[in-house]
């Protein structure tokens, strides 16, 4: 994405670490023009993916920042990127809401019109009772969202609701993708149906922007007072 974007946040050490109280200070934001940094120490390299837009790689080769680029106090920029996080964190766990009532919307529909052995094959329990499953589960996640979201926008902290609602609305798309594929069998790889495209970017929030480890770890330590894992 960084392609098409303007603007860049950029963190980077201004203070040595050995010289740092903790190793989350001495760490600044600054706002990059990525327009005029690349090839002035700036290098995009794509990576070509499974999901629609590309992933990049970032070099970075002795790039000269204005001052006047710095975010935020100088040494306290840890303290920006997380804020960042946690926004981008109910932004991506409210796209995997929409993601997964996409698949369920989809396999209810061929659900109810696929006709086998002179019975829609949705008033099989079997195939009916997975897609139940996966609306109750996208439902609660998208409450997760929604309190996570109002207290963000209250300026509350909300890092632990910001990640669980990451975690639990990645992980409840990623079942009702699969339900939805297994639904439709193996038409779900045709891609007149519009869901092998879905099925393979919802897998990706799994993974990104936090792995669902990096989530646990975070409850486990910040939340529950568990000693640290790593």
């Amino acid at each position: 994405m960084v392609e098409h974007s303007d603007l860049m946040v950029l963190l980077a050490r201004t203070t040595p670490k050995e010289q740092a109280a903790k190793k989350t200070e001495g760490l600044s934001a600054f706002l990059i023009d990525v327009q005029a940094a690349v090839g002035n120490g700036l290098t995009i390299q794509p990576i070509d993916s499974m999901i629609n837009h590309h992933s990049c790689e970032l070099f970075f080769d002795d790039l000269r920042i204005p001052a006047d680029n710095l975010l935020g106090e100088e040494g306290k920029g840890f303290k920006v990127i997380l804020d960042g996080m946690n926004a981008e964190r109910i932004l991506i766990a409210a796209e995997c809401v929409g993601d997964g009532r996409y698949f369920i919307d989809k396999a209810t529909a061929y659900a109810k019109s696929r006709v086998v052995f002179d019975r829609p094959i949705g008033q099989n329990q079997g195939v009916q009772f997975p897609i139940a499953r996966c609306y109750a589960e996208v439902e609660a996640a998208s409450l997760m969202v929604e309190k996570a979201a109002r207290m963000f926008d209250a300026g509350e902290a909300c890092g632990a609701e910001a990640n669980m609602a990451k975690m639990l609305a990645s992980e409840a798309s990623w079942r009702a993708g699969d339900v939805c594929m297994q639904t439709h069998g193996g038409f779900a790889f045709a891609k007149e149906y519009h869901i092998e495209r879905k099925f393979r970017e919802t897998r990706l929030y799994q993974i990104a922007p936090i792995s669902t480890n990096l989530i646990l770890s975070f409850i486990g330590e910040h939340v529950l007072g568990m000693p640290r894992s790593f």
